[in-house]
């Protein structure tokens, strides 16, 4: 029942910026870290950033000083402001999300969103 969603995603030219944005969706549910991971064509997955609840961040060095994550507790919620984009920024950003579902009584799981293209052009 819970589930999430991104948007933000599309096409800016290399030096722009974009703010990636997710949404835990559902009812009786909380979230414990939230992060956001990223897929370039023929690579493996990377975390990019992550955030806890009392917001602590953590960052892929090859992000670090360009890309803020940042989360709202209340609203379940985490965005990825992303500047000063480089080409090799190119890739599916997939929201992640550890989630406890209240109506389920059990721990922690989890979940992942459908993903959002980033393109940026040189």
């Amino acid at each position: 029942q819970v589930h999430l969603v991104e948007s933000g995603g599309g096409l800016v030219q290399a030096g722009g910026s974009l703010r990636l944005s997710c949404a835990a969706s559902g009812t009786f549910f909380v979230t414990r870290a939230m992060g956001w991971w990223r897929q370039a064509p023929g690579q493996q997955r990377e975390l990019v950033a992550d955030i806890t609840r009392s917001g602590s961040t953590n960052y892929a060095d090859s992000v670090k000083g360009r890309f803020t994550i940042s989360r709202d507790n209340a609203k379940n919620t985490v965005s990825l402001q992303m500047n000063s984009l480089k080409p090799e920024d190119t890739a599916v950003y997939s929201c992640s999300a550890d989630v406890y579902d209240f109506k389920r009584g059990s721990g922690y799981f989890e979940l992942w969103g459908q993903g959002t293209l980033v393109t940026v052009s040189s």
